[in-house]
């Protein structure tokens, strides 16, 4: 446990170099923000620390895996839980980090994942909006209880949702920021291919129908090297749901959904999605579990937090989403297609409360970015508008004393 509180304190002290960077780099940079951030996300690495003393946790098997006698570093390289065990081995092997420091660490990978979350937004939205009348949209959103209890333990939580934050704030500026982008698309593909697979077709789409004007040799760049990383994958892409190999991939998808869904329904908190309609599993997924179908003390405080996604998600609920949507930048729409390629797929395969819990957490902040950046885009609208009322007020009483 000593071991433990030292390397709080070591990451911490490694977070101001950090930020020292990243504030040269970015005006907008707030160190007692980020650093709240760290000892706020520290608490829920106490809090899963407490619940997994008690409870069937991934992250003891996490630990125990990589001591297996027999086996070298270089075996548990590979994709999936594999990597996890690779990710962990030196820590534990060469460095003799115990569990406890183990979950310090990977909890600290979730943090950056936070990080960068906050760079992502902040720097492509600049308008602070606000939100339920005296909430700050995006303070709200760093601090939701249930994406900090997910990101702060030994597991793949943790850093899958790093690697997500920092491609998110990477693909801003591929160019300047390359190897973030490198770095971020490894770890994704590694831990999740099928993720790497949503991430790769929401850039391409976003860049093929953004608003910006991109150079055509930055098009092709950036198609090639999320296609050719595709092709690449796609033989551990299919593999995740033992589909390598497969001659007829919709039918063989279809059977494996259905197993995976009738496995995961006969759990303690199952819910039967297979005669759901698709809008019905999206809601499910999004928004559940909500008061009604909690599962324990840990499911009415998420039910408090989905009740806030939900009211969240009801902002964009109108008509002017659409032509906002028509008119988005290539982020916007790189979110969206993350996001809801990413639902999509798990709605067919989840069929326990508790696992969507846990999933979801890795792409909500892509449909958060999206909400910012239509109502920030709308009090910008406003805003103009105000200002060229008053502008054409003021000339007519300029031209009226002329006159």
């Amino acid at each position: 446990m000593i071991g433990a509180l030292v390397l709080i304190l070591l990451l911490f002290l490694l977070n101001q170099v950090l930020f020292s960077g990243l504030k040269t780099r970015h005006s907008f940079f707030s160190k007692k923000l980020m650093n709240t951030l760290y000892w706020y996300h520290t608490f829920f690495l106490g809090v899963y620390y407490t619940y997994a003393l008690f409870n069937n946790s991934d992250s003891k098997r996490y630990f125990e895996v990589p001591q297996a006698p027999g086996f070298s570093w270089i075996d548990y390289f590979g994709t999936s839980t594999t990597f996890i065990n690779f990710l962990s081995y030196p820590f534990i092997n060469y460095l003799n980090f115990n569990y406890e420091m183990m979950m310090v660490l990977f909890a600290w990978f979730g943090y950056i994942g936070f990080l960068y979350a906050y760079l992502f937004f902040r720097e492509s939205i600049p308008i602070k909006i606000t939100v339920f009348k005296n909430f700050d949209f995006l303070i709200l959103v760093l601090f939701f209880p249930n994406m900090h209890f997910w990101t702060a333990s030994l597991g793949k939580g943790a850093p899958i949702f790093m690697g997500l934050m920092i491609f998110a704030y990477a693909i801003n500026k591929p160019k300047s920021r390359i190897g973030l982008l490198i770095l971020s698309s490894f770890i994704i593909y590694y831990i999740r291919p099928h993720v790497f697979l949503f991430v790769a077709v929401g850039t391409v789409l976003g860049y093929m129908t953004g608003k910006e004007k991109i150079a055509f040799w930055k098009k092709i760049l950036i198609y090639v090297g999320m296609i050719g990383g595709l092709l690449l994958a796609q033989d551990a892409i299919l593999g995740v749901a033992g589909l390598d190999g497969s001659e007829d991939l919709i039918s063989d998808f279809e059977n494996f959904s259905e197993d995976r869904s009738k496995d995961l329904s006969h759990s303690g908190s199952g819910v039967s999605m297979a005669s759901y309609p698709l809008p019905l599993k999206l809601f499910t997924f999004w928004f559940r579990p909500l008061f009604f179908d909690a599962p324990g003390a840990l499911g009415l405080i998420v039910s408090i937090e989905n009740l806030i996604y939900l009211l969240l998600f009801l902002k964009i609920c109108r008509k002017s989403f659409i032509s906002f949507l028509k008119k988005s930048n290539i982020l916007v729409k790189m979110s969206l297609t993350v996001f809801f390629l990413s639902s999509l797929a798990m709605t067919f395969i989840m069929s326990n409360l508790g696992i969507i819990m846990r999933q979801k957490s890795m792409v909500m902040y892509f449909l958060f970015f999206v909400i910012y950046y239509y109502l920030a885009q709308q009090k910008y609208d406003r805003v103009m508008k105000i200002r060229s009322l008053k502008s054409n007020l003021e000339k007519r009483k300029v031209d009226t004393v002329l006159n």
